[in-house]
């Protein structure tokens, strides 16, 4: 009987960064912005993709990519149009980009 080789080692999130993740991702649920999301594990990254509509592009890709973990930080956080937002290796700081920056404006006097 033949054996099969080992399957290569995929990179995913572990339970503490999906935690942070949903975390974010529930906030802008709760207020409307997202309505879906899609996981998806490789042999070099881990991303989470987010929906407005399951049927369009994503809005934004989180990224875990091992590659990039020594050099730029294995996190990063891209736009639809593939621009990257931030990047860096503490996963907390690269999603706060995506928090909504409350602003207070002063209205007429």
């Amino acid at each position: 009987m033949a054996s099969q080789p080992p399957a290569a080692p995929v990179t995913s999130f572990d339970r503490r960064e999906l935690s942070s993740i949903l975390r974010v991702y529930g906030r802008k649920v709760a207020e409307g912005e997202w309505r879906d999301y899609a996981i998806d594990f490789r042999r070099d990254e881990a991303v989470f993709s987010i929906f407005r509509r399951a049927s369009e592009m994503p809005l934004f890709r989180i990224v875990k990519d091992m590659r990039l973990a020594r050099r730029q930080g294995a996190y990063s956080v891209v736009a639809a149009g593939g621009m990257i937002l931030k990047r860096g290796s503490d996963l907390e700081r690269v999603l706060a980009v995506l928090e909504t920056k409350r602003s207070l404006r002063l209205v007429g006097a």
